[in-house]
């Protein structure tokens, strides 16, 4: 496993810029992961739309953590695991890539019918429903990244450091990437748009209710959309403008290259910005269980005070 990358392979600064994203990535990646997932088991008594949602994301992010210590490695010495391992773990970043994509895209969605349309809610909404939604995501995803095991040379001596010079003559590669990106981009900020509109409004009109001051229904959808903007654009401009600049020029492009790399780096810190999503998911489950709680109590005490009437 100990096989260092020969002399004319030495790490570059790319490289060392990815390893200085990777480690920090991966070590709080990690403690926000278990402990989001810790709260999640033994706090959260509730199941909701958004902590189903939320389980998945804790899972999907999951898939980026398992493989990140397999790709610092790999930056330092040659890969001799075989292909089939290699192809699955660059499938998992994929995985986790465009989960992260269309999950935080479905929360901006159920939270954009829970308040602009909260009478079709009742029939669109349910945890069930959510559930059944993450599922077909995984199952397109996991599907579609059978994809990359077709892309590496054979008996290849490297891993996460590019596919073979034909990957870039599959043009349905690059145009499902850059479908799926450009729709959850568009659907995201139509959402977040009308989510904060839809709130502010529902706010003058009823300053007083309490329920809409803890709504965290904003500051989610627009958790979401900075973790989606940062990560996730650079990557795609810089996939798009290589395959262009592939398609016209045969030899490496290096400058490019390292863009693709760096952009890459940038979609994994998607874990961490997650991790905003989390606290407030969370902290509106705690809000919405103490409400109950107190309404609960209320009643109670309303019953006690009811006078008993002997026959």
């Amino acid at each position: 496993f100990q096989h260092r990358m020969s002399g004319n392979e030495e790490c570059s600064l790319v490289c060392w810029i990815q390893w200085i994203v990777y480690i920090p990535t991966f070590v709080v990646g990690l403690v926000f992961n278990l402990s989001a997932l810790w709260i999640l088991l033994f706090k959260i008594r509730k199941c909701t739309e958004s902590t189903v949602y939320l389980a998945n994301l804790i899972l999907n992010d999951s898939f980026l953590l398992f493989s990140l210590p397999f790709k610092i490695h790999s930056y330092k010495y040659n890969w001799v695991l075989g292909n089939t391992l290699c192809s699955f773990l660059e499938s998992l970043l994929y995985v986790n890539m465009y989960g992260s994509i269309l999950l935080i895209t479905c929360i901006s969605v159920d939270r954009y019918i829970a308040l602009r349309h909260p009478f079709l809610a009742k029939t669109l909404r349910s945890p069930q429903k959510a559930a059944v939604a993450c599922f077909t995501i995984w199952i397109v995803i996991f599907g579609a990244s059978v994809e990359v095991y077709n892309l590496h040379e054979k008996n290849a001596t490297y891993c996460f450091r590019g596919f073979s010079n034909r990957t870039w003559e599959k043009v349905h590669i690059v145009v499902v990437m850059e479908t799926v990106y450009t729709a959850s981009a568009l659907i995201m900020i139509f959402c977040s748009i009308q989510v904060i509109r839809t709130l502010r409004t529902m706010r003058k009109r009823k300053a007083e209710v309490q329920t809409l001051k803890n709504n965290k229904s904003v500051k989610i959808v627009l958790s979401n959309l900075v973790t989606f903007l940062v990560c996730f654009t650079p990557y795609h401009i810089a996939a798009l403008v290589y395959f262009i600049a592939k398609k016209k020029v045969t030899e490496s492009i290096q400058p490019l290259r390292d863009f693709v790399h760096l952009s890459i780096c940038l979609t994994s810190i998607n874990c961490l910005f997650d991790a905003i999503c989390y606290y407030f998911i969370f902290k509106e489950n705690w809000i919405s269980a103490k409400q109950a709680n107190e309404q609960e109590q209320q009643c109670m005490k309303k019953s006690e005070n009811i006078p008993t009437v002997i026959a």
